[in-house]
């Protein structure tokens, strides 16, 4: 026969697992830099959620979230943070991420024309390549500029990224045949 004590214990761990599986998808969903549409300009912001609050707040029922950065602060920081009503109808469309994910789909690296296939959070990220020749990566990127740089970057994987940096920070050190040289314009991978 089970003891009392036991049951309890059988209880709380069950308690326990729920609560650390609520907060789990709290951290993960808003977990990220985030773009919105500030509603008092109708421009781009970058924001981030205050984790810790929200986890704080959560646990019992859905989460109650505010701002811990925003691109337009300290100017506008009094705002009444009405943009959160975006992130709270659709934070999956809003982290910076989930928006660069999307964006790669089905896409191919500009200079060496791989796939860039499926991009798993543990492994390195593909690049930009800006217009200007340079490869950024992703948190090079302010979020309130991410929609106008994905309107003119083209994909870049990571290996080809890596090797226009270094190019560029270290050109004394690199002799590289295989790749379009600096000056040009790389190859749109979705030419004909």
């Amino acid at each position: 026969m089970l003891n009392t004590g036991t049951v309890l214990l059988g209880i709380i761990a069950i308690l326990a697992g729920v609560a650390a599986w609520r907060l789990a998808r709290i951290w993960l969903k808003y977990l990220g830099r985030m773009v919105i549409t500030c509603p008092e300009n109708q421009k781009p912001a970058g924001v981030s959620v205050d984790k810790g609050h929200a986890l704080a707040t959560g646990i019992a029922a859905g989460p109650e979230l505010r701002l811990a950065q925003c691109s337009r602060w300290p100017e506008r920081a009094d705002c009444g943070q009405e943009c959160l009503r975006q992130i709270a109808d659709a934070p999956d469309d809003c982290l910076v991420r989930n928006i660069l994910v999307r964006w790669y789909d089905g896409k191919s690296c500009a200079w060496c024309g791989q796939p860039i296939g499926e991009i798993h959070l543990a492994q390195p990220k593909p690049a930009l390549l800006k217009p200007d020749q340079v490869s950024v990566e992703w948190n090079e990127v302010p979020a309130e500029q991410l929609q106008d740089t994905l309107a003119t970057a083209l994909p870049l994987c990571f290996a080809c990224h890596t090797a226009n940096r270094m190019v560029r920070t270290h050109p004394e050190l690199v002799i590289d045949r295989h790749r379009p040289a600096a000056t040009q314009p790389p190859r749109h991978p979705h030419a004909v």
